[in-house]
Formats: structure tokens, C-alpha cells, sequence
């Protein structure tokens, strides 16, 4: 096997904060963002795109405070084919260390129908758009949306146009998720053989999942000569979302013999990056996700046991800890201490302040009182459920009780504080959890529809913790709250809540409709 550190370098583009985000339901607060932001710093992401700066204030905003903060990886923000939005993006990501500019422009039949241009016409504004782009930045991105659709000569025309005006990276996009793995890396080949320049400048590929195929297509373009690879933590992103970075980073880290390729990527923090991802974007992971789904690493079956027993590599091809994940699960108890809980914590890649860790200590006694064990999975979430609900607190459960019978409607009596007024009153409704909600909405009248209600059990048993997303949108705006506990009514009804304050905080911030995209564009 070739010296990993001889090895050609793969760059890890992550498109969570913009491409991720635009999966519906998925937006993130200005604080969660930075947040997301800094822990993918800190994983190695080679390039973050922050945003579109020009949708609204809010990405604007985000976009530059992240361009300010970052330490080691490039910004991108990205813009439309046209001066204006460049500008913007230039600005917002002008901060940062390694700025960059990543500009695209539909070039298939279908798309060039959009903005109604011929293929001169389109050629013409990608020379100017991206000239304009590399007068402002060293670093441009171009991409031609839905390139695996767009016919080749054309596509080799517009691609060394781009190379000519000054860009620097060409991002080749399946937009729609159409392509297959050799027509992938036949595409690839194709440019770097076929277009003048195209030796000079780095290749990417930005895979969509719509046939399952976006991992194969990404690591199929690699072989073929893409050196950069887009793509999102747990695959979020729209319609069935975009490549997985822990499928590809682990794929070249596992079968390293087949694909001798280094990325710069910590593994050991992908867990820990895919499971606030899911609980700041609503969007639980599925348990038999590759890398970091659940069962992931579980063995049931007696065969299975037996082999992991007698030797791990028999049905592992990649130890839990190299994805952050701790190899043991020892459960914690109510004599456990403070140190135990902060050694445990550190074990499954949590580092929380002193103050942070007072906080969730008080919590684990409460869940410990409740349960015999609190596993790793419990801890988890009691932690998530902290960063959750942190700064949220405009309204606030300080009561629930719930009466459930076999026949007619179940009743509800809450105590709910309101800006530091308590209110008590009764609701009944449909289920205990549809009595919990028509209280808060009785107290605190909203017009937020409901458009997501989801609940997953974090560990097993009748004790378990359940997890609790709530998706809520008013006039636009949508936002996500989540809970944990072992009661599903008190999880849920503190799910609803959180979800209200975040609509509350986002209504004082901005004006009505200001944080809605106020651009509407068709991304890769």
C-alpha cells in the first residue's frame, strides 16, 4: 500500500450550512450555525460553504460571522451568475483567512430555459460573472448546474470558459441525482482530457441521492480524477439529500487499498458532528445509517456475536472509535459521581465547561432517579437536550398533568410561564399529547402550524428516554424544537415549547418575513 502520506489529496467541501439547510424544515439558528461551523473547523473540513449570502440578512450575517472566525478552513458563500449576488457573497466572505466565491449557472436544455438563454448568450454571462468573481477573490468556484445532463460539447465549452475567466475549482453537479458511477467518472475524464486548462485547476464532484447512488458517484469521480468532493454531515440536504462526508471520508480510510487517497479529515469527531447536526436540523438519522446510524455498530444475531467475541474484524470493517463512537457502552448509575460522568462524557466526545457540566449533572441525577441505567445514548441526549434548550426561554413547562382514558377525549392541566408570569389552565384534546398542545396554544395563542411530529426511543426498555422534533412554520418561517425524556408527553410538550421560543426569538430579530429566503433559486 502506497505511504498515506505520498498519497493524492482529496479536498472535503461540506455544504450542511447551505445546501443541507435547504432541506425543508432543516433551518438552523445564527447560533447553531456558527456552531456547526467551528466544529467542522475543527474536524478538518478543508472548505465550509457557509451560506447564500443573498437569500437573506440572516444567511448574510452568518456567512460573514463564520468567514470571521474560521481558523483553518476555507469560507465559500455562493451566488448566482450574476454581479449583484457576487458582490454580496464577496462581502460577507471577505473575512475570513481563505475566502472564496463559488458562482454557478444552469447549463442543461432545461435549465438554460430558466433565465430563457441561448447557448452564446449563457457563455457569455459565465465569462463575465466569473471574470467579475476572480476580480474580487483568488479563489472561484464554478459550477454548471446540472452538468450530468448538459449535453458534453457545450458542457466542455462553458467549463474551459470558466477556466479562461479565472476560476480556479469546477464543480461538476448531479443536481438531480441521475447519474450513475461510470457515467460519473466517464464525465470527469471526459473534462480533464477534452478541455484545455483543465490540468491547471481542481476538479470537484457534488453528488445528489435521489437513486441512492451519491457516495458511489462521488468516490467513482475521485478515481477518475476529481480531487474535491461536496458534500453534507449525514447526507442532509434536499429532496433525499446530498453525499454523506462520513460515507466518502470513511470509504477512502477503510478501502484505502482500492482507493489510495488521503482527506484531512479527524474521523474521530464524526460522531459527535452527526449527532448535533440531527438535533439542531429536526432530522433524526435512520438506525441502520452507514457510519453513524445506531445499529451501526450493533450485533444481534447469535452468529454475529460470536464472531465479534472471537475476533471484531469478522463482522467490523472499521472500529466504533475511528468515527468517535466509544467501544464499550458501561452504563452510569445515581452513585455515580461528577468525574465519572465527565470521564464518560469525554469518552464519547463531549468536552463541556465546568458550568456546562454542573448543568447536565443535575439532569443525569434527576434521569438516574427515574432510570436503574443511563447508558451512553441517554447521556447523549441529555446533553443535546441542553445545548437545545439553552437561551430559548420565553416560555417556560412548569407543570403537566395528564389524564388518559380508554373512550372520549384525554385532559390536560399545565402550568406554563410566560415571560415570568405563570398561567394555569385545562385543554382536552384527541391524545395526551394533543390535550399538552392545545394548552400552550390556549396560553400563548399562536397561528405556528404544526409540520412535523417525530419520536424515537434513545435507548431500549420501558424506561427509555424518548426524543422528542417538533417542526413548526408561521408565515415562512420554520423552525425545529426538540426534548428528551423518559415521559413522551413531558419530551413532547417541551419539544412544542422550544420550537415556540425559537419562533418568538426569530420573530424579534428580524421583520416580518425578513429571515425567509428572499431570493428564490434553483441550488446544485
Amino acid at each position: 500500500m502506497t505511504d498515506s502520506k505520498t498519497q493524492p489529496r482529496v479536498l472535503i467541501f461540506d455544504t450542511t450550512l447551505r445546501d443541507g439547510e435547504q432541506s425543508p424544515g432543516a433551518t438552523m439558528t445564527h447560533e447553531e450555525k456558527l456552531e456547526i461551523a467551528g466544529l467542522l473547523d475543527e474536524m478538518g473540513v478543508d472548505i465550509i460553504e457557509a451560506g447564500f449570502p443573498i437569500a437573506s440578512e440572516g444567511d448574510f450575517t452568518a456567512v460573514s460571522e463564520i468567514a470571521k472566525r474560521a481558523k483553518n478552513s476555507t469560507i465559500c458563500g455562493l451566488a448566482r451568475a450574476n454581479p449583484k449576488d457576487i458582490d454580496r457573497c464577496w462581502e460577507a466572505v471577505r473575512h475570513a483567512k481563505s475566502p472564496r466565491i463559488h458562482t454557478f449557472i444552469g447549463t442543461s436544455p432545461l435549465h438554460r430555459a430558466i433565465p430563457n438563454l441561448d447557448m452564446d448568450q449563457m457563455a457569455e454571462r459565465i465569462h463575465d460573472t466569473v471574470t467579475h468573481a476572480r476580480n474580487l477573490c483568488d479563489n472561484v468556484q464554478w459550477s454548471p448546474m446540472d452538468a450530468t445532463r448538459t449535453e458534453h460539447d457545450y458542457l466542455c465549452r462553458v467549463v474551459e470558459i470558466a477556466i479562461k475567466a479565472g476560476a480556479t475549482t469546477i464543480n461538476i453537479p448531479d443536481t438531480v441525482g441521475y447519474t450513475a458511477p461510470r457515467e460519473s467518472a466517464d464525465l470527469i475524464r471526459m473534462l480533464l482530457e477534452r478541455v484545455p486548462g483543465a490540468d491547471q485547476v481542481i476538479f470537484a464532484t457534488h453528488c445528489h441521492n435521489d437513486l441512492g447512488m451519491a457516495t458511489a458517484n462521488s468516490l467513482a469521480a475521485v478515481e477518475a480524477g476529481a480531487r474535491q468532493i461536496e458534500c453534507t454531515i449525514n447526507g442532509l440536504g434536499e429532496r433525499a439529500g446530498n453525499t454523506a462526508l462520513e460515507e466518502v471520508v470513511m470509504a477512502l480510510r477503510v478501502r484505502n487499498d482500492i482507493m489510495p487517497y488521503q482527506t484531512g479529515i479527524d474521523t474521530t469527531k464524526i460522531m459527535g458532528l452527526s449527532r448535533r447536526v440531527a438535533t439542531v436540523s429536526g432530522f433524526a438519522v435512520q438506525f441502520n445509517k452507514a457510519i453513524v446510524g445506531k445499529n451501526a455498530f450493533a450485533h444481534e444475531s447469535g452468529i454475529h456475536q460470536d464472531g465479534m467475541l472471537k475476533n471484531r474484524e469478522t463482522f467490523e470493517v472499521m472500529r466504533p472509535e475511528d468515527v468517535g463512537l466509544s467501544g464499550t457502552s458501561l452504563p452510569l448509575g445515581k452513585h455515580s459521581g461528577r468525574a465519572a460522568l465527565r470521564a464518560k462524557l469525554k469518552d464519547l466526545g463531549v468536552d463541556l465547561a465546568d458550568n456546562q457540566l454542573n448543568d447536565v449533572f443535575v439532569r443525569f441525577k434527576a434521569l438516574a432517579d427515574r432510570k436503574k441505567e443511563v447508558y451512553d445514548d441517554d447521556l447523549i441526549a441529555l446533553v443535546s437536550d441542553e445545548q437545545t434548550n439553552d437561551a430559548y426561554e420565553f416560555l417556560q413547562l412548569k407543570k403537566l398533568r395528564v389524564v388518559c382514558g380508554t373512550d372520549g377525549p384525554q385532559e390536560a392541566e399545565m402550568v406554563l410561564t410566560v415571560d415570568g408570569v405563570d398561567h394555569k389552565i385545562d385543554a382536552t384534546g384527541d391524545g395526551p399529547v394533543d390535550a399538552a398542545f392545545m394548552c400552550v396554544k390556549m396560553i400563548y395563542p399562536h397561528k405556528a402550524r404544526l409540520q412535523l411530529y417525530q419520536v424515537n426511543a434513545v435507548t431500549e426498555g420501558t424506561d427509555a428516554q424518548a426524543t422528542v422534533s417538533v417542526r413548526l412554520e408561521e408565515d415562512g418561517r420554520i423552525v425545529t424544537g426538540s426534548s428528551a425524556d423518559t415521559d413522551t408527553i413531558v419530551a413532547s410538550t417541551r419539544a412544542y415549547i422550544n420550537a415556540l421560543n425559537r419562533l418568538i426569538i426569530r420573530r424579534q430579530k428580524t421583520a416580518p418575513g425578513e429571515d425567509v429566503k428572499t431570493v428564490s433559486y434553483h441550488g446544485e
